[in-house]
């Protein structure tokens, strides 16, 4: 057949003799000249470019939006294109009913589709390289394609061609939209000055834009790149090539940053500040980020509404495969009606992909725009609570009003309440009306028996409700026993050393299963709630399903048509969703009140005082200061502190020394009375508190505290604290992190960084709070010198200082004591000795008294020294495990290179899955697989019979055919939806209960391993590492990988049900899912990686962020002494910004993800439809409806599969954690050999040539060790420190591996005894003294096997039996956590005590009397000679004196025996070793 233009039909075609616009075919013909106009010119300027003449601007992202009304031009283009989609449709349709092709009435429209897309290109191209002069190409465009549309439009109207036509329509729109194009053209041309204008208007890029460091480009990009988030392609791409760093990921624009929502946030609540209640509060924050909120909701309306559109399409589908239409014809040619397109299938599939992609597009804008709104006000709360913490009143710290936990609270839940709060609320106004909608349009389809289905649905809602509430009540308590569970394993790690040299492992292991016994039974409860829920989800759509078809079936007198049939079951799933998350946005509302009202509450507290009245001179006058009670802590204060000399506080504990200095720095409330400062004093001090405060930094950074860096004052502040030496045992010197996340130090370093971080600032004034009081007397007396006579004194800066120590006094220029809340004396020395000889007399008593302690603790080797030590043994042994794992990876990095590590980030860890799995065991594997495949199967089947019962005779009336056809037709179904509701509950059941079998064998198996580790395990492996298995690994097995399983499962099952069952309907489709599962493959490949990288960064900045916080509230005086506020929250401001920049690229990737799946979802319907309509000869209308309705929920779970993927995947890496534990070996504790019940019963040793190292890594630390010790022997056993001493007492519990050589205890090899035996009849009493907390009888005896009258005799030996029976509930008293409610010493004798229990003829004590006075250790000597009489006692010595009169001694030196001999005769050697000890008193 000859194609032609106008049609070869009739003879009239280019007949113009009734005039040229009177034929319509030159109108058509006239309408293609605009477009070739365009297409004419811009091809050459597309694909040649336009040379060197673009922007003069230099800027690094080519999304720079020039030009006004950008977005009003993509959207009036979009509509154009759709528009031109009709015109098509409608041409094409039209051109079917000619007798001969007329190409005229399709292909103006088709070039002008043409045109349509390359005029948004160029104008894209145009504008982003500014070059606005060829805008007059779009402006003639625009006006050409504008005139020769209305010539069309008013030949219509002549012709009296109405809206009763389609193509009159199609052309008015078309008039509409080229003339608003055109405005918007001018537009341009008149505000910018651009074309026609000699001097355009210059502009400036936004000042985001210039700055290179602004990556989320989110708000700059063009229309289409915001709806498809098509900016983020080279983010998500290259995370596979290398991971997201937070370099790559930038700063945030400058509209999202915390500190312009906090100035944003303030405003609004100043302004609402006059109304108290909370209502306001929730106002101002409406004030601030409601307009965001109102533009998402219309977002949301716009989606729902499009939502519908797929039912009706369906409908649509179904019910006109049929049908044939009535013909009009003018100009020659025919017209079709209106209505008529929404009849022609071809046309509705078409409809339902474009309503498909641009509902799932309006869907993700709603949610970014919401969860943008989300993000910027949780970071303008941030920035509130944290300025209202740094203005807290210290009473209220104090006097607990204000706990640290309500604020961490605070910064981590409640602002995060408030932020999802806003991210569901458009759900709020938008769900009602969704639900609304979708009934009336079911009544519309089923009539009556709709409003029954509709109502099962608004029965269950409720019990949705109560169950998500009981979910939310078992979870508070789930979390109460894991803090038990947790706290309980913590001691355990800290006192392992002591639990395995007494065996007590297994009576502690115990303890901690008996409350993870009681946390799973909450999780079991927790998991049946979960299944419920989820249960009750699947199963309601179900039911509505069931009772409306059933009612229908016997009310009405119709038979269900099949599109009737699938179009009500595609709006009962539409409407499911909004009743099941009705409930939890509820919920959520609820709760961001509370939320609301706590924040206000917190805003609302007490203040401290504003003190700019630091000036005139510095002393106190009629000062009475409180803590916020009305009783004043200190009275009647009337002090001066000379400027530039040391003034020192003394008195007695609980005084008011460090009151006094807080009240100096206005810290407290002032009843009356002012605090006054010299103005020649700068504006801040230099504080050290009692207690120290370390920052979560390096060393240098703590010192530093945000002062200029200067190399020799460092230096001199660091030698002044004595803290060189501690400081070459750090990893990394001085760029080790410390505090919290960091290394642990001990009190007495903490202390010297604090003081030395008062030193190192450069003020006029420093306040010291007794920095002496952790500090031994070496380092007292170094400090006192070196650091505040010397270093302090010298510039000439005015000191205050708080000590304890009197022997000081004589270097005070002023002295100040104090008694009971007020000043006893005030002066110089001298004049106090003059005045007041009483306290003279009494000072003079107390300084011999230190004096005397002064001389034992020269002897002693001093506490420094212990902590120095402890800090080289942990990482001594951590820096060995560095090395070989530095050397485990230099091997893995040869063998790897970019490629293979490319591949493996992309994998999915199908190993660990299947661990995980099989841990669950193999029978809750089965049932959950076949239950879950039995499910889908079942639910298709019902679908299926749907479809079969609707076509089976769509001409009958119900009531023509026999009765029991339909209760055929019924009974069936009710069976198969009754078989489907109960395989929902038994599959929601088996995948959380299968879940709940893992974590339980998991968390055993791996609390066995860890127990029964050797010590050496221990040394190496951080105990924050350890724990992070126990705490938020084992969260993630037990709470999160089940609903993470269940949700993929079945979305990956639904998504290939239905692709299965339209394959079934139309084998045709199976083609076009080729490009699609290619596709998708590759979206779901680079987005399993980006994302896991962004949810890395976005965990990796939260932790920073609220130590932060939680820092700052610690270190609140010591921040406001020293004003440094503002840089605080300067650093809050950017920890802030980064943890958002990474929530909010997560929240961009997620929209990426989700664009991409909905599109693939909508050309899979397409495809669906478009098979279905073409191969439609034999099929049934029925299945056709059957195939549509399962590729509308592909779109649904398409983007579920993928995320559900990702999570699962971050989430096995906590299995696969757990499981790297699983494979450390453990002690032997096999029980293999017989030993007597009462060995060792003579306590006889004999070392024949032992040879032990920590580790086969490692070298040996004793070499060929050769000793006899008889029964009842005292020995000692020194050496300097690291001389393999207290390796030797590990040895006789083999803790450490004795490569060479035995020892010999009671005639019995000790390595060939099972440890449990070995260790729990031998008793040690080790240097660091450990207590758990429980009762004091269960320190003395957990295994409960021994009397009271033996536990009193115990503590009567350890000097402990009177303090003991004054405590309340004598030896079931209290011990808190680590033994905190007890002294240094104390501890120390319970550990006696406890040695004492057990009744062992071998008594190692392993330096353990280094933190006792003099005197309790001499009564302790004693005890253990008349106790240990007649049993060997080995005692390990850091002071030599201590074994004077030892039997027999051994001199240990880098880990050999050198001298063995009685004390007396080696002290006659005057070379030995043991003399040399003894004279240097090491």
């Amino acid at each position: 057949m000859a194609l032609s233009f106008c049609g070869n039909d009739r003879n009239s075609s280019y007949n113009v003799d009734e005039g040229v616009f009177n034929n319509g075919c030159f109108v058509d013909a006239l309408n293609l000249v605009p477009h070739v106009f365009l297409l004419f010119i811009t091809f050459p300027i597309l694909f040649i470019g336009w040379g060197s003449q673009s922007s003069k601007v230099q800027i690094h992202h080519n999304t720079w939006l020039h030009f006004p009304g950008h977005n009003m031009r993509w959207v009036l283009t979009f509509t154009l294109l759709f528009v031109h989609v009709c015109e098509i449709a409608e041409g094409i349709v039209s051109n079917q009913w000619m007798d001969t092709p007329h190409l005229h009435l399709f292909m103006p429209a088709f070039i002008g589709f043409i045109a349509a897309t390359t005029s948004v290109v160029y104008y894209h191209n145009i504008e982003t390289a500014n070059f606005p002069k060829l805008l007059l190409v779009l402006f003639i465009y625009w006006v050409l394609a504008f005139i020769t549309k209305t010539i069309k439009l008013s030949k219509f109207v002549e012709y009296n061609v109405g809206f009763r036509y389609l193509r009159f329509c199609i052309t008015a729109m078309l008039v509409v939209l080229y003339g608003l194009l055109m405005a918007v053209e001018i537009n341009v041309i008149r505000v910018r000055k651009y074309v026609f204008f000699a001097s355009p208007q210059k502009v400036k890029p936004p000042e985001d834009l210039q700055d290179l460091g602004v990556r989320f480009l989110q708000p700059f990009v063009n229309l289409l790149s915001k709806a498809t988030y098509w900016w983020m392609n080279p983010l998500i791409i290259g995370a596979h090539k290398r991971p997201i760093e937070l370099k790559k990921i930038g700063k945030l624009p400058i509209a999202m940053r915390a500190l312009t929502n906090y100035l944003r946030l303030k405003d609004a609540y100043e302004d609402q500040r006059q109304e108290i209640q909370y209502g306001s509060k929730m106002w101002s924050m409406y004030r601030a980020f409601g307009h965001p909120i109102l533009l998402s909701s219309s977002f949301r309306y716009m989606a729902d509404l499009l939502g519908f559109a797929g039912p009706l399409c369906i409908s649509g589908i179904v019910g006109h495969l049929e049908n044939k239409t009535s013909r009009q014809r003018h100009f020659g040619v025919y017209f079709m009606e209106s209505t008529q397109l929404l009849q022609n299938t071809p046309v509705l599939a078409v409809l339902l992909f474009l309503a498909l992609v641009l509902q799932r597009t309006f869907l993700q804008a709603s949610y970014y725009v919401t969860i943008e709104t989300g993000i910027n006000l949780r970071g303008a709360l941030l920035a509130m609570i944290y300025n209202k913490i740094l203005r807290l009143s210290t009473s209220n710290m104090s006097m607990g009003e204000m706990t640290l936990g309500q604020i961490n609270n605070l910064v981590a839940i409640e602002t995060n309440q408030l932020m999802w709060f806003l991210f569901l609320c458009p759900n709020l106004w938008a769900m009602p009306v969704q639900i609304i909608m979708g009934v009336i349009l079911l009544y519309y389809l089923l009539g009556v028996s709709a409003l029954i289905g509709a109502s099962v649905i608004v029965f269950l809602a409720p019990v949705q409700y109560l169950i998500a509430t009981k979910l939310a009540d078992t979870q508070k308590s789930t979390l109460d026993y894991s803090t038990d569970r947790l706290k309980k394993t913590t001691e355990i790690l800290k006192g392992i050393k002591l639990l395995k040299l007494y065996a007590w492992e297994n009576i502690f292991c115990n303890s901690v299963e008996e409350t993870r016994g009681k946390e799973l039974t909450s999780l079991k409860t927790f998991a049946f709630y979960t299944s419920m829920s989820i249960f009750m989800n699947a199963a309601i759509p179900i039911a509505a399903v069931l009772a409306t078809f059933v009612t229908h079936a016997y009310i009405s007198n119709d038979r269900l048509s099949p599109s009737e049939a699938f179009a009500s079951l595609a709006l009962f799933h539409i409407l499911v969703t909004p009743l099941f998350l009705l409930s939890t946005v509820v919920r959520f509302a609820v709760k961001a009140l509370v939320s609301v009202q706590k924040l206000g509450e917190f805003l609302q507290s007490d203040e401290i005082g504003d003190d700019s009245w630091r000036n005139g001179e510095m002393s106190v006058s009629n000062g009475f200061f409180t803590w916020g009670s009305n009783l004043s802590t200190l009275s009647d204060i009337n002090i001066r502190i000379p400027t530039g000399q040391l003034t020192m506080i003394v008195g007695q504990v609980g005084c008011g020394k460090s009151s006094l200095l807080l009240a100096m720095l206005g810290e407290m409330q002032s009843i009356s009375g002012k605090v006054y400062w010299s103005s020649k004093n700068r504006y801040s001090v230099a504080y050290a508190a009692q207690k120290s405060w370390l920052l979560n930094a390096t060393v240098e950074e703590n010192i530093t505290f945000g002062s200029p860096f200067s190399k020799q004052r460092y230096k001199a502040v660091i030698d002044a604290c004595s803290l060189q030496p501690d400081i070459d045992l750090l990893p990394f010197g001085d760029q080790t992190e410390i505090g919290e996340r960091g290394i642990n130090l001990s009190g007495g370093q903490r202390q010297r960084i604090c003081v030395a971080r008062a030193l190192y600032q450069n003020t006029n004034i420093v306040f010291l709070d007794d920095p002496f009081s952790a500090l031994d007397i070496h380092l007292s007396d170094h400090l006192m010198l070196e650091g505040i006579l010397k270093f302090l004194q010298d510039d000439k800066r005015t000191v205050v200082l708080v000590t304890h120590k009197l022997q000081y006094l004589i270097h005070a220029d002023w002295i100040i004591a104090m008694k009971d809340g007020t000043v006893l004396r005030e002066g110089t020395l001298k004049d106090i000795q003059n005045n007041d000889v009483e306290l003279y007399e009494h000072w003079k008593t107390l300084m011999n008294r230190q004096d005397q302690e002064l001389e034992k603790d020269t002897e002693v080797e001093s506490q420094t020294t212990l902590e120095r030590k402890t800090l080289r043994r942990a990482f001594y042994s951590r820096e060995t495990k560095n090395q070989i794992d530095d050397e485990d990876e230099e091997e893995e990095d040869e063998d790897d290179n970019l490629s293979t590590t490319t591949s493996r980030r992309s994998k999915i860890p199908w190993k660990v899955c299947w661990r995980y799995l099989s841990s669950g065991g193999f029978f809750m594997v089965f049932l959950m697989v076949s239950s879950k495949l039995l499910k889908h199967s079942v639910m298709v089947a019902i679908d299926y019979w749907l479809a079969y019962w609707t076509s089976s005779s769509p001409h009958n009336k119900a009531g023509v055919g026999p009765s029991n056809d339909r209760f055929y037709y019924v009974s069936v179904f009710s069976i198969l939806c009754g078989a489907g509701i109960a395989l929902c509950l038994i599959t929601s059941l088996s995948v959380e209960f299968l879940g709940l079998h893992a974590a339980t064998s998991l968390h055993h198996n791996l609390l066995n391993k860890i127990i029964h580790a050797p010590l050496r395990f221990f040394d190496v492996t951080p105990l924050g590492q350890i724990l992070n298995r126990f705490s938020a690994d084992t969260n993630i097995i037990d709470q999160h990988i089940p609903p993470t399983l269940e949700s993929l499962t079945r979305s990956t099952l639904l998504c290939l049900s239905a692709i299965g069952v339209i394959a079934f309907v139309t084998p045709a489709f199976l083609i076009a899912m080729v490009p699609i599962t290619i596709g998708f493959y590759f979206i779901q490949k680079y987005f399993r990686v980006a994302s896991k990288d962004l949810q890395d960064l976005d965990d990796s900045t939260q932790l920073p962020l609220l130590c932060h916080f939680s820092e700052t509230a610690e270190g609140l005086t010591t921040i406001r002494a020293f004003r440094h506020e503002a840089r605080f929250k300067q650093r809050m401001l950017e920890l802030t910004d980064t943890n958002n920049t990474a929530y909010l690229f997560l929240s961009a990737a997620n929209r990426w993800l989700e664009v991409r799946t909905d599109y693939l979802g909508a050309w899979i319907v397409l495809a669906a439809a478009v098979a279905s309509i073409f191969t439609i000869s034999g099929l049934q209308s029925g299945l056709v409806g059957l195939g549509l309705t399962y590729a509308l929920t592909v779109t649904n779970y398409l983007n579920w599969v993928v995320r559900n993927l990702a999570d699962l995947e971050v989430q096995m890496a906590a299995v696969k954690k757990v499981n790297s534990f699983l494979s450390t070996e453990s002690e032997n504790y096999e029980d293999v050999s017989q030993v007597a019940e009462d060995w060792p019963q003579q306590g006889e040793i004999k070392i024949q040539d032992l040879c032990v190292r920590y580790d086969p890594m490692l070298k040996p630390v004793l070499k060929h060790v050769n000793a006899y010790i008889q029964p009842g022997q005292k020995v000692g056993i020194c050496g300097r420190t690291g001389s393999g001493k207290s390796s030797l007492s590990l040895a006789f519990f083999n803790m450490v591996d004795m490569f060479e050589g035995k020892i010999i205890i009671d005639g019995i090899d000790i390595c060939k005894l099972p440890l449990q035996t070995l260790r729990s009849r031998l008793s040690i009493i080790m240097q660091d003294p450990v207590l758990f907390s429980g009762s004091i009888r269960f320190n003395l005896d957990p295994g409960c096997t021994c009397t009271d009258d033996r536990l009193w005799e115990a503590l009567e030996i350890a000097q402990l039996k009177n303090m003991v029976k004054a405590l309340p509930g004598g030896l079931d008293a209290v011990v808190t956590e680590g033994g905190e409610n007890f002294s240094v010493g104390q501890r120390q004798l319970f550990c006696l005590a406890r040695a004492f229990v057990r009744k062992s003829s071998i008594l190692i004590m392993d330096e353990a009397t280094a933190s006792i006075d003099m005197a309790t250790e001499n009564i302790l000597q004693k005890v253990v000679m008349t106790a240990f009489a007649d049993r060997t006692v080995v005692t390990i010595a850091h002071l030599v004196s201590s074994i004077l009169e030892a039997e027999q001694v051994l001199v240990f030196s880098s880990g050999i025996l050198v001298e063995c001999d009685s004390a007396a005769n080696l002290l006659a050697q005057e070379n030995s070793l043991f003399s040399v000890l003894v004279k240097t008193h090491k």
